[in-house]
């Protein structure tokens, strides 16, 4: 088994090796949510991460390229929803379609933020501060409330969903 390996410098000329270095990485995948004055709007994420436990943070990153940049860096309270092995068409139809919701998919909480049932998590949060990131903005909410249930992760690794598996 030949194993290539390649050393660059990430740059212009290099960016899909970059991207592919990356790519090895196996993340877990989510879906951020927030209400807008045209309804809920959805948006996939993968740089999902823990920040602080008191108090209570995470944080996720949305690339300012996106056309659904400017209602989630404006929102004021969003969720952030861990899928399950089970919910990758859901996320696929999400990263191709922002409001790919139908009446009945989505339920809200106190403050209007629209919840996926079904997830492993959600946390409800609230802005607390955004950070530029290249070409990325480092969104941190403070996490307000959190659902959890049992379940198995979907997992993103090398551009395609997976799911984990434990060795005995």
């Amino acid at each position: 088994m030949s194993m290539e390996e390649q050393t660059f410098e990430p740059g212009p000329e290099t960016q899909r090796a970059f991207r592919d270095a990356l790519g090895r990485f196996a993340t877990g995948v989510t879906i951020v949510t927030t209400q807008t004055t045209d309804g809920p709007i959805a948006i996939t994420a993968n740089s999902f991460a823990s920040l602080s436990l008191d108090p209570p943070l995470v944080l996720w990153s949305p690339a300012k390229a996106s056309s659904r940049f400017g209602p989630f860096t404006e929102a004021r309270h969003f969720a952030i929803h861990v899928l399950a092995a089970d919910q990758a068409a859901l996320c696929s139809e999400v990263a191709k379609d922002a409001r790919r919701f139908r009446p009945g998919d989505l339920t809200e909480n106190d403050k209007g933020v629209p919840l996926i049932d079904g997830a492993l998590a959600h946390f409800e949060c609230a802005r607390e501060a955004i950070h530029d990131g290249g070409d990325h903005v480092i969104v941190v909410g403070r996490v307000e409330r959190v659902r959890r249930r049992d379940g198995e992760p979907l997992l993103f690794l090398n551009g395609q969903y997976g799911e984990f598996a434990a060795r005995g």
